[in-house]
């Protein structure tokens, strides 16, 4: 697992931000950090970072933001983030625990097939299908490392003890299906728009 940090400049607050499969900080650097700095995990070809989730703790305020697979890995990690010390928002955003999931989540059988088909078109295919609207994004991932992090996440089971305290469901996710979303949750959408809805947005405290 890859981290970035997208702002740090000292502050008291801290958005930990959990990116979705594939993508890097396109989907997201248009949006004002105000007094947060925010930290950005990403590529999730394996769990294992050398980050010192330890430096954390000097935050007053730790948030969690999680979007689309990363609401699953968010969860996994929430032990070594030491949420409970000092504890702020925790977000999910067009994700479930159980994202590969018949009922849940991408049907697996779609998800397999999209693991066997996966090359320059596809991706395409499965950028244009993250928005209701046309947006460019130059995601600068390299294809080879997608498809290993696309493998990978079937390995992963989420702590499903571990709660989020705000759900976000766009009304028109083609990824990770409205439906799936809405019958895990047990919530109705409370966004408009596709799967990455960053793009309504302009400030991360926006979405907290």
């Amino acid at each position: 697992m890859k981290f970035k940090w997208l702002y740090k400049n000292n502050n008291s607050k801290i958005i930990l931000f959990f990116n979705g499969w594939g993508m890097d900080d396109g989907v997201v650097k248009h949006l004002n950090p105000e007094d947060y700095d925010v930290l950005m995990f990403y590529d999730y070809s394996t769990l294992d970072t050398d980050f010192n989730f330890e430096s954390l703790n000097i935050y007053l305020e730790k948030n969690l933001i999680a979007w689309s697979m990363g609401v699953m890995i968010g969860s996994c990690l929430a032990s070594s983030l030491a949420l409970s010390h000092r504890e702020g928002k925790k977000v999910a955003i067009n994700g479930t625990l159980k994202p590969i999931d018949a009922k849940f989540g991408i049907h697996p059988k779609i998800y397999d097939l999209t693991i066997k088909g996966f090359d320059e078109k596809g991706r395409e295919k499965f950028i244009s299908s993250m928005f209701d609207k046309k947006f460019e994004i130059n995601c600068q991932r390299e294809i080879s490392e997608q498809l290993s992090e696309l493998i990978a996440l079937k390995n992963y089971q989420a702590d499903e003890s571990f709660k989020y305290n705000k759900i976000l469901i766009s009304d028109n996710d083609k990824i990770i299906p409205t439906k799936s979303q809405v019958a895990f949750w047990g919530k109705e959408p409370n966004l408009k728009g596709g799967h990455c809805p960053f793009f309504n947005f302009t400030k991360w405290s926006e979405l907290l």
